[in-house]
């Protein structure tokens, strides 16, 4: 399974989103937000595109952080994967959403705008970066594989 991985896209409109973003998630077989779309005409808008998970971050609207879940649970060809915004300094921030998790192998989090692909204590952790410089395919067969886009 492809997921097509996006965070932190601090805009208006789902239109101010990059093409480059769009047409690479019009081929995957689900969309994971980690949070801060800011308004709910970019969640409407992916939801347009295809199959939407998604966890609110501290910069969304009030509208998105009552419909969105702080943290978000999924199990995909047999991986257990958490979704997260995160909170803080970047410094820490693995260690910081980790203890949200009990027993995951994947945990996808936003929030420091600095793309993330690493195992680390037997935990994959995948961050896209924000979504105006980078965003994530998050692939997830026999082994979990990750790879950062730029824009």
């Amino acid at each position: 399974m492809r997921i097509g991985v996006i965070s932190d896209t601090h805009i208006t409109s789902f239109n101010e989103l990059p093409g480059k973003l769009l047409s690479a998630l019009a081929g995957v077989d689900l969309i994971v937000h980690t949070g801060d779309f800011v308004a709910i005409d970019v969640l409407e808008g992916l939801r347009r595109i295809g199959e939407v998970k998604a966890v609110r971050g501290n910069m969304d609207s009030y509208e998105l952080k009552q419909l969105l879940p702080e943290t978000e649970f999924l199990i995909v060809n047999g991986r257990r994967i958490g979704i997260i915004h995160g909170w803080g300094s970047p410094f820490g921030i693995e260690d910081r959403v980790r203890e949200k998790f009990s027993d995951v192998d994947i945990i996808i989090f936003g929030h420091s705008h600095q793309p993330k692909n690493e195992l680390k204590q037997g935990i994959f952790f995948f961050n896209p970066g924000q979504a105006r410089h980078s965003f994530g395919i998050l692939t997830i067969e026999e082994e979990v594989k990750g790879e950062i886009i730029e824009i």
